[in-house]
């Protein structure tokens, strides 16, 4: 058995030692107490009705697209997370991290911080392969959300980012855009079933910053962060904050009901 790298030792120790406090309190409940007061913020701003309907706007047939769209990005996100354990050694066949991801993700869903699921899959997998995998597919997403956000003057920069980064990466860059792509289909869905008016070509922008707010591990299962920035980024857009809090809502429920399915692969865990 080869003993394990500095990363993984790093990631390890962050996982099974116990957090150190800091001002009273450790950095897992920092991660948390950020969501709650961002959440606070917005009921004290906003109000309670954007989250009523956000809740309200949320129609069987936008469940529907994104229980079928997130079974295609799930996909893309396991065959990266596939072909990169491969290529740093520590292979995992593609119905494996299919199944794997799918749980990692209900996890990520319902429990704070948003990265429980990822420490389960390095703790069940191997820590390069998901380090790797978490990493790139941070930066193809960043990368994207430059191109969409950033005035044509300066689109180029994240351009020629993302052109390195497929030369670099080819089918693996290729397959986090595509995850990217679903996720962004998934919230013009809520935008469509909250009833907002702004043309798809506008919400695409909007929709990349949202995502960009989603990967803040400062939340509570998932709530917080990316409430806050649609709030901040529809108003940018010539709508309102209120509206940007709706949407965000009813993307919020989407997206934990798309990860449902990852309940079998739990009860197939078990029997395995």
């Amino acid at each position: 058995m080869t003993e394990p790298s500095v990363v993984e030792e790093v990631a390890l120790a962050t996982v099974s030692q116990p957090p150190k406090p800091v001002m009273g309190l450790n950095h897992r409940a920092w991660r948390v107490l950020v969501g709650v007061l961002v959440l606070a913020f917005l009921v004290w701003h906003l109000g309670t009705g954007p989250f009523v309907d956000g809740l309200r706007a949320t129609s069987p047939w936008a469940v529907l697209v994104a229980l079928v769209v997130t079974a295609g990005t799930t996909w893309c996100c396991a065959a990266r997370w596939s072909l990169l354990s491969a290529r740093v050694g520590a292979p995992v066949p593609l119905r494996t991290a299919y199944v794997a991801y799918y749980r990692s993700q209900l996890v990520n869903a319902t429990l704070p911080g948003g990265v429980v699921g990822d420490v389960d899959r390095g703790l069940r997998h191997g820590w390069r392969g998901v380090l790797w995998d978490r990493g790139l597919g941070q930066v193809v997403q960043v990368a994207l959300v430059l191109v969409l956000v950033l005035p044509s003057p300066y689109r180029w920069f994240a351009a020629v980012l993302l052109a390195g980064l497929l030369v670099a990466g080819g089918a693996v860059v290729l397959l986090s855009a595509g995850a990217v792509a679903g996720h962004l289909v998934v919230f013009l869905a809520a935008a469509t079933a909250a009833g907002v008016s702004l043309s798809p070509l506008a919400l695409l922008p909007v929709g990349a910053l949202v995502l960009l707010g989603s990967a803040i591990p400062f939340n509570v299962a998932g709530w917080g962060p990316r409430e806050g920035v649609a709030a901040w980024a529809f108003a940018a857009a010539g709508s309102t904050a209120t509206v940007g809090l709706t949407v965000a809502v009813t993307f919020g429920v989407l997206a934990t009901i798309a990860t449902l399915p990852g309940l079998l692969t739990l009860r197939r865990t078990r029997h395995a």
